[in-house]
């Protein structure tokens, strides 16, 4: 009988402590769970328009938050539509215009977030009516980057130089637009980068 006792006192005493274990492991608070954004440009953006906000803004606090929340808005639906990353593409404008502080050749009324058709002085790049539509002409200009010519866009054509670059052009990943997207051929390093930290938020 004592025996008995002691063995179901060391059952329940052993499973309530695996109980513990696994319970309070999965909410410990202040734990931070990161995962990994996808480097490819085919892929689901993981990281919601709050995330992407709170990292632009860590890097430039000086732009209004509903502004950039908009714009990562914008951002995850004009990718989902096409299939493209929607983290890729974010971290991409966010290179490009330097956080929106711009200052090269294209100009932020112009609503151009990927220093499209960005030459030199006399051509300066393309020029877009509002945000939507240039960020739906960045999204297109990565699509037209990582898909053959038999892939249709879902939305209407507003990239100007898409076709161009659907028919010579091939990219997976970010590494694959060094030297293609841009003569940098860091380029893809340092949009890597960039997803390693917004992989923080």
């Amino acid at each position: 009988m004592f025996k008995r006792k002691i063995s179901k006192f060391l059952f329940w005493g052993i499973a309530t402590l695996f109980f513990s274990v696994v319970f309070f492991s999965c909410i410990s608070p202040g734990i931070k769970e990161e995962k990994s954004c996808s480097r490819k440009l085919l892929a689901d953006g993981i990281k919601n328009e709050n995330q992407l906000a709170e990292f632009f803004l860590s890097e430039n606090p000086n732009i209004p938050l509903q502004k950039v929340k908009s714009l990562a808005k914008d951002y995850i639906q004009e990718a989902k539509a096409e299939g493209i990353n929607s983290d890729v593409a974010f971290v991409q404008m966010c290179l490009e215009t330097g956080f929106l502080r711009f200052g090269n050749l294209v100009k932020s009324e112009w609503h151009n977030y990927c220093g499209l058709g960005a030459i030199d002085s006399s051509k300066p790049g393309e020029k877009f009516p509002d945000q939507q539509t240039g960020v739906r002409a960045h999204i297109q200009h990565l699509q037209a980057y990582a898909t053959t010519e038999d892939v249709k866009l879902k939305k209407a054509l507003v990239d100007p130089r898409y076709n161009w670059v659907h028919k010579t052009k091939l990219a997976y990943s970010v590494f694959d637009l060094a030297g293609t997207w841009a003569t940098d051929k860091n380029y893809g390093t340092k949009l890597d980068a960039l997803l390693a930290r917004l992989e923080q938020f």
